[in-house]
């Protein structure tokens, strides 16, 4: 084979970094990091809770996604009320969901004990449950085996690009040993560590299947040592999910040419930053809804008005899409046109609503001071 992947340089694994471009894109990540944790503090976890949640769901369904596997909503949010003991369980969630969720939770929750061999395994045996990947079967919980090379590919069968090679499987454990012996002793940043790990073990590939998803949790792992929490408050992978472009090709441009990753380390320090900034507004559309609650305290509702008003709540500011009109308010709670313009009406009149526009064009938003402030 001709010298193609980094892993092929004799240097290989001594990665290297320029600090001024790194430290600059590093430091606007530790400035959004620190606004989602100051917000945690304050909060404690029962104030997060609902964001927590809602940043967990998000993680799931990217991470798979990512690899082109959709999950259920519905699914994936009643995986995580459960593991989060936000609601007792109740009917039965995929097992792969389920799975995927415990992989999540153990690296994130188990930031404190040592990454091991054995725990990659271990994740990687329970991403698939009945040991196939669509129809083909796979070796889960080992690492690979297959004398073969292993590739990621694009393109039709007779006009294949090739991405990327792993090492041969004859190299994965003393690499993959290697890797881990690191992980235990870096010294380098926190956030600068997690990008590393992942790039390593996505180049090394050390499973048949299932390393991107194991991959990333890795890099959560990583992060959530850097916090030292193991509350998930941010989505990197819906970060990642949201440019997968730029990420496989951030991925395959470092797994070529020289172990200079000056520009893989740059760009995950701004989708991390990025991340954070989700988060912070996940946390302050939680923060507005409380604060909105007690403002309205005392004001009576049908069942109907309060589940519409938290539905545009949770959605934030500009996020119901399209806005909320009578025909959705009557899809949305089963009444009729006619009652449905009364309950707005009353909204609007007890000031928890305000109307933008007129007739057929109307629609309503919840009145939350703080989004105006922050739109200004």
């Amino acid at each position: 084979m001709s010298r193609r992947w980094i892993w092929q340089l004799p240097d290989w694994p001594n990665f290297r970094f320029e600090p001024a471009r790194v430290g600059s894109a590093l430091e606007r990540a530790r400035l959004a990091q620190g606004e989602v944790l100051g917000m945690a503090r304050v909060l404690g976890f029962h104030g997060l809770q609902s964001a927590l949640s809602d940043i967990w769901v998000e993680e799931t369904r990217a991470t798979a996604l990512i690899e082109g596997e959709r999950l259920e909503l519905q699914a994936v949010r009643s995986s995580v009320a459960r593991k989060l003991g936000l609601q007792s369980p109740s009917g039965a969630v995929p097992r792969n969901i389920e799975n995927l969720v415990e992989i999540m939770a153990d690296a994130a929750e188990g930031w404190e004990k040592p990454m091991t061999r054995a725990r990659l395994c271990a994740w990687q045996a329970a991403l698939f449950p009945t040991g196939y990947t669509g129809l083909k079967k796979i070796e889960i919980g080992r690492l690979r085996r297959r004398l073969e090379p292993t590739q990621v590919v694009s393109g039709p069968l007779h006009r294949q690009r090739v991405h990327f090679e792993a090492p041969p499987a004859a190299r994965v454990a003393k690499e993959l040993d290697e890797l881990l012996k690191w992980l235990s002793r870096a010294t380098e940043d926190g956030i600068l560590r997690a990008g590393i790990a992942h790039l390593w073990f996505e180049t090394i590939h050390p499973f048949e299947d299932g390393n991107g998803r194991v991959g990333r949790a890795l890099m959560d792992f990583a992060l959530a040592q850097d916090a030292r929490t193991p509350l998930r408050l941010y989505s990197m992978s819906r970060e990642l999910q949201d440019h997968r472009s730029a990420y496989y090709a951030a991925l395959e441009r470092a797994s070529r040419g020289t172990l200079d990753i000056t520009d893989w380390l740059v760009f995950f320090c701004e989708r991390f930053e990025a991340a954070c900034r989700q988060s912070a507004a996940v946390i302050e559309r939680t923060l507005a809804k409380a604060r909105f609650w007690i403002r309205n305290a005392e004001v009576n509702l049908q069942d109907r008005q309060r589940k519409v008003v938290n539905r545009l709540l949770d959605a934030g500011p500009g996020g119901f899409e399209g806005g909320l009109s009578t025909k959705k308010y009557q899809s949305m709670t089963g009444t009729s046109r006619a009652t449905a313009y009364r309950d707005l009406s009353e909204l609007v009149e007890l000031g928890l609503l305000a109307a933008r526009g007129e007739g057929r064009a109307t629609r309503y938003e919840p009145v939350v001071p703080e989004w105006a402030t922050r739109a200004r």
